[in-house]
């Protein structure tokens, strides 16, 4: 089935609107999936199509890029993608307990989607926050020092509808297709809310401020 016609009309222009951003129109392919990911939750067929008219490309092509990136879906998925990072270190603190109990409570394989569109559930690679280890990114938003029971919460609360604020970032959790639209480039205007980081992100920073260490000179460096 293809898009009907408003809906295609407004992706291609913001097709358009993304692609003026680049030097070269191909070099937008990932916010264009991103954007069709923000309409229909995963790359659909229509949407490879379309990408592909836009930038004179095959199908095949824009295939093979949606095919590389684990963040571009090529199956419908939930509402709310929960993404629990089971890498060396959130593993040995508890990222593959987590991942277990998610498993169990939700029915899940990983990859897998509730019946209800609501979650989907996978193992992911390092977020680069060790520092908070482990780590569940719930459509790419941090939830920090997470535990198994914690973890359960986190669902209890989305399935009931309540309130839900990342770790950091902003202070609302937002759903799967919301989130695409930003990674596609347009603002949410919520850039500004919420930490980014935080005391264990700056430790070693501390440690070396307290005990005056400094990084070596670099030789021929010129100031």
């Amino acid at each position: 089935m293809s898009y009907d016609t408003a809906t295609s009309a407004r992706l291609t222009a913001e097709f358009s609107e993304i692609q003026a951003r680049y030097p070269s129109a191909r070099s937008a392919l990932l916010p264009m999936l991103h954007l069709v990911q923000s309409v229909d939750g995963y790359v659909s067929p229509d949407g490879i199509d379309l990408c592909a008219e836009s930038l004179d490309l095959t199908p095949a092509e824009v295939s093979a890029v949606a095919s590389f990136y684990t963040q571009f879906r090529r199956q419908p998925g939930g509402t709310y993608n929960l993404g629990v990072c089971t890498t060396a270190l959130c593993a040995i603190m508890g990222g593959d307990a987590i991942f277990e109990r998610l498993s169990e409570y939700l029915g899940l394989d990983n990859g897998g989607t509730t019946p209800d569109g609501m979650f989907t559930l996978e193992k992911v690679e390092c977020n680069a926050a060790c520092d908070y280890a482990p780590v569940i990114m719930a459509n790419w938003e941090f939830f920090d020092c997470q535990t198994p029971t914690s973890a359960t919460e986190l669902v209890d609360k989305l399935r009931g509808g309540e309130p839900v604020s990342p770790t950091r970032g902003p202070d609302r959790l937002r759903t799967f297709v919301e989130v695409e639209r930003t990674l596609a480039g347009f603002s949410d205007g919520l850039a500004d809310q919420g930490p980014s980081g935080g005391a264990a992100s700056a430790a070693g920073l501390e440690v070396a401020r307290q005990r005056g260490w400094t990084a070596p000179a670099r030789e021929g460096k010129v100031s």
